[in-house]
């Protein structure tokens, strides 16, 4: 009983990648069905364009913590 060392690894090799693919297509079709339920029973809120843009309060709030932001780094 001759035994082919090397169809043997082959066909080792063929069966560990062949996991590992069907592992990666089950893997990506769960995270997609994950994305799915979740954007469904979370949606994320709309911003009201209106307030963007004509409200300058929200600049000067991002603006202010844009500038405490800079300041505190370049003191620490």
């Amino acid at each position: 009983m001759e035994t082919n060392l090397i169809i043997e690894g082959l066909k080792f090799m063929a069966l560990g990648m062949g996991t590992v693919f069907i592992f990666l297509i089950i893997l990506i079709a769960v995270m997609n069905a994950m994305s799915t339920i979740i954007h469904k029973f979370f949606p994320e809120p709309q911003a009201n364009i209106e307030t963007h843009q004509t409200g300058t309060k929200d600049n000067k709030k991002i603006i202010a913590a844009i500038s405490a932001a800079i300041t505190h780094h370049r003191e620490g």
